[in-house]
């Protein structure tokens, strides 16, 4: 709403404001969405004479209540009020994410339910060993990762103190990478190895990121994306589309990396990252926590270079997951533990109406919503537990699979000789990644809790440590005697990570249907907790844009030169 210039109602030489000369003022009301380009502008009538009349700032500030006070009256009467009911299938970060978000844009009167069939944090979770809690889920995030930066600060969380440790990749005979405590020298052991391929993978990386980047530009400005090739092609154009299409090997080979290079180092982050090999999607290993923040934790110093990794590591004190527990909480979300098992479209006329039908141990249950965001994925191999039933034509959800992860928490004494190092007290490694070979785990980590006292220290390796093991599939009790003299006790998480990306893999849409959103079709393109809040703030903007039909900030192209202009 802006101020204009308007004839003076009374307009007479006895007006006390100074030199009237019959301009008053009156509040130009925004044409479409809160009433239309026809509906009069309430306009402020000159005081009587000899009445002392306010001052123009407290005028226009009457007149901003007024007009919006007339906007919310239009609203009302031409069925553009704020939805009442918003549904959010999911409560790890995605569905805390959106439900912050679409209560920032829809307002704090609007009630948003959460339902979560298990914990609240989803793939941010911990693990209690020895009454110590250790992150089973995403570790750690990089300082480019602005939504959970935004997201710690608003919560007033504290970043977690981090504890530095020597990195290696083991190929199952040997170590074919070592980091010392020397950068030069680590820099010259990567140039003796590999020559500049990772100078040509670092500005490869960086190139990417930079583009990637201005996502947090678009948002800010209120821009949305209906799926996922409409986003990557604001970022990147054809480039970006591509880079879904072709594998990291095929990428990384046309920008001159050597396949040594390839085999040894980038293998080892994807496997310790995805599960997955350099045959997955270029773009999908252009993931702002992947680069950054494997490379850095896995391997020696010089490399972390090779991501463009100019920025620092750092975790939540307490847990990564009390971000999860903290956004519901500032949202007031009403948290329903339960499954969710229908999602029903209503006979309604004018905006949608959805049902959603959920079951828990009390029973069953349903409830109708104006917006729905399921967030969670629904590609589970024939084991989503959401049907869709009522939309003509039915909802086409993209179908894949996901890659299983199994961490395990070790606490025990780590078996060095099998890493080439006989006596204990000489491994000097925290952090293991490997190449293809061994098969049976992809990566290993001598962890801290996540509460860290300004005295901790890390565990030497001839000491009993809590150990996280990646794995494919579940350790046999022969292959945690390969890799442990002995332990106490060992602990499991599984779930289903990350998707199988595969450049054959079609891209799908983040809108269902007019008012129901996928969140975690973006994952399909990359997988983090970072793109997944990048996700969450595109659904809320998609939700606002469309619910006020304001269809000019969704799917625009050209968004950088609109960008620069509205700035």
């Amino acid at each position: 709403m802006r101020l204009m210039r308007a004839s003076c109602r009374r307009g007479t030489a006895a007006c006390p404001i100074r030199s009237c000369d019959q301009r008053g003022w009156k509040a130009e009301q925004p044409a479409g969405r809160w009433g239309g380009a026809g509906s009069p502008a309430p306009t402020l009538q000159c005081p009587s004479p000899g009445v002392l009349p306010p001052s123009l700032p407290a005028m226009a500030h009457a007149a901003r209540l007024l007009a919006a006070l007339a906007a919310l009256l239009a609203a009302a009467a031409t069925g553009d009020a704020r939805p009442s009911k918003i549904a959010v299938v999911g409560a790890g970060i995605g569905g805390s994410a959106v439900a912050h978000f679409l209560q920032q844009h829809f307002g704090p009167r609007v009630q948003i339910d959460v339902f979560e069939k298990g914990t609240v944090g989803g793939r941010l979770a911990t693990i209690s060993v020895n009454k110590q809690h250790y992150e089973s889920g995403a570790a750690s995030f990089h300082s480019l990762s602005l939504h959970m930066q935004g997201f710690v600060k608003q919560l007033g969380l504290r970043h977690r103190r981090e504890v530095g440790g020597r990195s290696a990749i083991f190929n199952g005979e040997n170590f074919v990478l070592e980091e010392t405590d020397w950068y030069l020298l680590n820099l010259f052991r990567l140039w003796w190895h590999y020559g500049i391929s990772f100078l040509r993978l670092q500005m490869w990386v960086e190139e990417v990121m930079e583009k990637f980047m201005r996502i947090y530009k678009y948002q800010a400005h209120g821009y949305a994306f209906s799926g996922v090739e409409e986003l990557l092609y604001s970022l990147g154009e054809s480039a970006f589309v591509n880079m879904t299409q072709r594998s990291v090997a095929e990428s990384l080979l046309q920008v001159g990396v050597t396949q040594r290079f390839i085999d040894d180092v980038v293998s080892a982050v994807l496997r310790a990252s995805y599960g997955q090999s350099a045959a997955m999607p270029a773009f999908a290993a252009q993931d702002t926590d992947l680069p950054k923040k494997d490379i850095k934790a896995h391997l020696p110093q010089g490399a972390m270079s090779l991501a463009g990794a100019q920025g620092s590591l750092w975790s939540v004190e307490g847990g990564n997951k009390l971000v999860c527990s903290g956004l519901l909480k500032l949202t007031k979300a009403n948290v329903i533990h339960a499954t969710v098992t229908t999602v029903t479209l209503q006979p309604t006329e004018g905006k949608p109406l959805y049902r959603v039908r959920y079951e828990n141990e009390a029973g069953t249950g349903s409830d109708n919503y104006d917006i729905v965001v399921i967030a969670t994925p629904l590609h589970l191999d024939n084991s989503s537990t959401i049907a869709f039933e009522g939309f003509d034509p039915p909802i086409d959800v993209v179908q894949g699979s996901f890659q299983p992860t199994i961490v395990s928490l070790v606490h025990g004494y780590l078996n060095s000789s099998y890493f080439g190092f006989p006596d204990p007290k000489l491994f000097p490694f925290a952090n293991i990644l490997t190449t293809d070979f061994p098969t049976f785990f992809c990566a290993l980590d001598n962890i801290c809790p996540v509460n860290i006292s300004a005295s901790f220290r890390r565990k030497q390796p001839q000491e009993a440590a809590v150990w996280r093991v990646q794995s494919p599939q579940p350790l046999l009790r022969s292959q945690l005697k390969t890799l442990f003299r002995s332990y106490y006790s060992v602990q499991t998480a599984e779930w289903q990570a990350h998707p199988v990306h595969s450049p054959h893999t079609p891209l799908p849409r983040f809108t269902l249907h007019d008012q129901l959103f996928h969140l975690n079709a973006l994952e399909w393109a990359a997988s983090s907790v970072e793109v997944t809040a990048v996700a969450a703030k595109n659904v809320a903007l998609l939700a606002f844009n469309r619910w006020y039909q304001d269809l000019d900030k969704i799917d625009q192209k050209d968004l950088m030169h609109k960008v620069k202009t509205e700035l």
